[in-house]
């Protein structure tokens, strides 16, 4: 068997913040591999909004500039395909798969969505089918828009819906609404109707979406949807490493993007915060800077730079 490959980081997530962090990682001379599993949350999205500089923006436009970008720095790779095993050993090091050996580590798996099963949602997802409020909202704007859910949580969602649409209708997808009483009586006050009943089929075509069909064959009028079922981070790594959670389940990390597990650091929707592609960026960016200068007086991978003096 042959010898693993010994880097200065491996980073696990090829989107906003795994492509971040190689960048700055990049920057700093460090041998960088960065695995990609290509299964990114927001692949079918037509459009992503916000990013200073590049909206509107396709999300995979931006992920295909960022590779181009980050492979300029020739200490950095990419490889496709999952991430199965990641362990330290009693030295310190990672092994990563099969042949990778890593002094640093950088999650940034990103969170999977679960989607409401309503006929439909694959064509429509990404056009007029949403799961994220701040990344959508404004295209909701005068608009007849409908939430999918049923959580408690559906409250303050459709609630900040109003900030744009001309109305907001809860449909609970044949679950019964999980809120009490106070919840029921907010959305009343913000003209908010609950309809306990199943979204049978998403009408019209993508792009071009005209209504939802309830249980019994009526329409409800609606150009656009937001749903909100359940989004799982995608900590198993973390897990398996030790790195603690918080209470909602997220990676947590110090102001340098590091975890509970040194050597090890996060970035993006793993982490506890906004979930925007922007926001993604910018602490793939701090994990990646903190990653590389945690480096600093010591000795990497065998193809990095002298060691930097170590900052007290």
């Amino acid at each position: 068997m042959s010898s693993p490959v010994e880097v200065d980081a491996v980073v696990v997530g090829g989107g906003a913040a795994g492509l971040a962090a190689a960048s700055w990682l990049g920057r700093y001379r460090r041998s960088v591999v960065v695995l990609d599993s290509q299964d990114y949350r927001s692949k079918s999205v037509e459009r992503s909004h916000g990013y200073l500089g590049r909206d509107p923006q396709t999300p995979t436009e931006l992920i295909e500039c960022g590779r181009v970008e980050v492979l300029r720095y020739p200490t950095v790779s990419i490889r496709f395909g999952n991430v199965e095993t990641i362990s330290q050993r009693e030295d310190g090091l990672f092994e990563v798969g099969e042949d990778l050996l890593a002094h640093r580590v950088v999650l940034a798996c990103g969170v999977k969505d679960a989607f409401p099963a309503v006929e439909g949602f694959d064509e429509h997802y990404g056009a007029s089918v949403f799961h994220c409020p701040a990344c959508d909202g404004y295209e909701a704007r005068d608009r007849h828009v409908v939430a999918l859910g049923w959580e408690p949580h559906l409250v303050g969602f459709a609630s900040t819906l109003k900030n744009w649409a001309s109305s907001v209708t809860v449909v609970t997808n044949g679950t019964r609404f999980q809120g009490d009483d106070s919840c029921r009586t907010q959305l009343a006050d913000c003209d908010i109707p609950l309809l306990e009943r199943d979204a049978v089929r998403f009408v019209g075509s993508r792009g071009d979406l005209t209504g939802v069909e309830l249980d019994g064959g009526e329409v409800l009028p609606a150009s656009l949807v937001m749903f909100s079922v359940a989004h799982q981070p995608r900590t198993e790594l973390a897990e398996k490493l030790g790195c603690e959670l918080d209470d909602e389940g997220y990676v947590t990390v110090d102001s340098q993007g590091q975890t509970s597990l040194e050597g090890v650091y996060a970035a993006g929707d793993l982490t506890p915060g906004l979930q925007l592609a922007l926001v993604a960026a910018a602490s793939g960016a701090v994990a990646g800077v903190g990653c590389a200068q945690s480096l600093f007086g010591k000795q990497g991978a065998p193809s990095s730079p002298d060691p930097a003096p170590e900052v007290s």
